[in-house]
């Protein structure tokens, strides 16, 4: 605790010092609906005391693209793409003629909240499913004795003191390092959380899922119930054992395939090698990383890069009139309207409907590993999100619609116990 020091600034916001543990939960791919029909099923017992009377059941706005390094880049910064540079999974670096996985930290452009709670004395700790976050959400962290802890369960068994803060992880959780595609990945997270808080007790923590089981199974199903009771049990030992719990999702998840199971799939490549020539277009798929066995790397939004001649307007028109596309825009008007940074969008930015996900070309996706009909994301109809904290909520704006990166700002400047 750092009794001198009553805020924290970090990115043009305030932050309270915590007097209690703050817990800060990103629930990859959890719409509201998830939660709803668990506690319908009465498998979630704390979740349902939270809601009903302990704390505050909210709803927000993740980022659009709705994937998933934006959103938490955005969580843990505090602020949108447009200042913090993330702007999906993947993006195209024009002057340098390369596509880029968005994982590596010197492509942030603002600090973290929890390098700015670390220079004032906190103690941090940060656990992610996937290790393509790792390094950007402990980007600048001091590690080592007594420095911070942040480790993915995807590699559990590579940690080090002196590059994650911690070693013999596989130990301390007492279950072996998971497969990527299960939700033993997550559940690692939180049992990991639970003994950093029974051991080391941060000031911060950050623990952040994977969306494998959403991708899979929809709200009120039996896969879903029993992931959301998995994570029911330890939010109550993280509660029981004294910490302020914030949860929130960094985007929904919608099915995108038709009655018969078939994806609903626009490939936009062959759309734009139609209107212009072969190869003329570059169109980019910001839902891209290495793990694309569930999703095919079919979100509901994209990106396209377009010789410098080109009719804009013409295009747009044409692109509008393909059945399943929401909304094109061109690169001012999208990146205003979802507040992204110019330089990492390409010409045009489109979004696709509730049921329908955009590719690049047929033959390039691969959807061998689909088990179930497509569920997937990106869009606006996956912008909406939960936000619920388990202690009780004062003094928000009610004319403020709350985006998901107002979560540190919720649970540290708009509760009576942290």
């Amino acid at each position: 605790m750092n009794p001198t020091k009553l805020n924290v600034s970090v990115n043009g916001r305030d932050y309270r010092w915590p007097q209690q543990p703050c817990v800060v939960v990103c629930i990859d791919g959890s719409e509201p609906d998830y939660i709803e029909k668990a506690i319908e099923a009465d498998v979630m017992p704390w979740m349902k005391k939270v809601v009903e009377s302990q704390g505050a059941d909210l709803r927000s706005l993740c980022v659009v693209p709705s994937f998933t390094n934006p959103n938490n880049i955005s969580i843990v910064t505090g602020v949108a793409p447009v200042i913090h540079g993330i702007c999906g999974n993947f993006y195209y670096d024009r002057e340098n003629d390369r596509e880029v996985m968005m994982n590596e930290p010197d492509l942030l452009r603002t600090p973290t909240i929890f390098k700015a709670f670390q220079n004032a004395g906190a103690r941090i700790a940060i656990v992610t499913a996937k290790d393509k976050l790792r390094r950007l959400l402990g980007n600048e962290l001091e590690f080592g004795t007594d420095g911070a802890i942040c480790f993915s369960s995807e590699k559990s068994d590579q940690v080090t003191l002196e590059q994650n803060g911690i070693d013999n992880v596989l130990d301390m959780v007492g279950m072996p390092v998971p497969s990527v595609y299960s939700a033993e990945l997550s559940e690692f997270i939180f049992a990991a959380g639970v003994k950093l808080m029974e051991s080391v007790r941060p000031d911060l923590m950050y623990l952040s899922t994977t969306d494998y089981i959403q991708h899979k199974f929809a709200p009120g199903s039996e896969g879903a119930n029993s992931f959301y009771a998995m994570m029911d049990k330890y939010w109550a030992q993280l509660d029981a054992l004294g910490a302020t719990i914030a949860l929130t999702a960094d985007h929904g998840m919608n099915a995108k395939h038709d009655d018969s199971g078939a994806p609903n799939v626009i490939y936009l490549q062959d759309e734009m090698d139609r209107i212009l020539s072969p190869g003329a277009a570059r169109v980019i798929l910001p839902i891209t990383d290495p793990y694309v066995v569930h999703h095919g790397a079919l979100g509901s939004f994209a990106t396209v890069y377009l010789p410098e001649d080109s009719d804009i307007e013409s295009i747009i028109g044409e692109l509008k009139s393909i059945p399943g596309m929401e909304a094109v825009y061109d690169n001012l008007q999208g990146c205003k309207e979802f507040e992204l940074a110019n330089d990492r969008m390409g010409d045009l930015i489109l979004v696709s409907t509730k049921n329908t996900v955009i590719g690049t070309t047929a033959d390039r996706h691969d959807l061998s590993g689909l088990e179930v009909p497509l569920r997937s994301h990106g869009g606006v109809t996956e912008q909406r999100v939960p936000l619920i904290v388990s202690q009780p909520v004062n003094g928000l704006d009610a004319k403020h619609s709350l985006r998901n990166f107002d979560i540190f700002n919720v649970a540290l400047n708009h509760t009576n116990h942290v």
